[in-house]
């Protein structure tokens, strides 16, 4: 009977130690699964600003890439202007036409100013202290700026030095 004892106690000792090793497994992924790299938060960040651009201002732009710098995210939009807001920028130095664009872009942009910081601030995980925006209306090009209460929490791949 000791014997059949001695095999239950090491048994349950085994199946114990697989269970732990599960758990701490288990619990490194969930960790990893909360905090994201660097880049899958600036991913994120230029697939939702697409997203916005798209359904929120009826186009969306040619080309879009997101940097996060320390409490920063910087997103630079190429291609953002229609053809008609293309002409109406070429029309002369004296015309009004580059000035009223950018007064009905940033205009909009402040309307959809709640629904993009809501955005960043799931992403990031970090409130949006503020946000900056200016369009080129020679080059199509727009700069969104958001700052952020601290920078966002980064899973660093193993020997990954800091900032990367």
């Amino acid at each position: 009977m000791q014997c059949i004892g001695k095999r239950t106690v090491c048994y349950a000792i085994l199946s114990f130690n697989l269970v732990i090793v599960h758990l701490v497994r288990t619990c490194g992924e969930l960790r990893q699964m909360k905090s994201k790299t660097k880049g899958q938060i600036e991913a994120e960040i230029s697939e939702a600003i697409i997203k916005f651009e798209k359904e929120y201002m009826g186009r969306g732009p040619l080309e879009t890439k997101s940097y996060l710098l320390d409490d920063m995210v910087l997103v630079r939009l190429k291609g953002v202007l229609t053809q008609a807001e293309h002409q109406l920028a070429s029309t002369g130095e004296g015309s009004k036409g580059r000035e009223l664009i950018k007064q009905v872009r940033i205009e909009l942009l402040e309307k959809g100013r709640p629904l993009l910081e809501s955005v960043i601030e799931t992403i990031t995980k970090r409130k949006v202290k503020s946000l900056h925006t200016d369009i080129s209306t020679s080059t199509g090009e727009r700069i969104i700026l958001f700052t952020l209460e601290g920078p966002p929490e980064l899973n660093r791949p193993a020997g990954a030095p800091e900032g990367s």
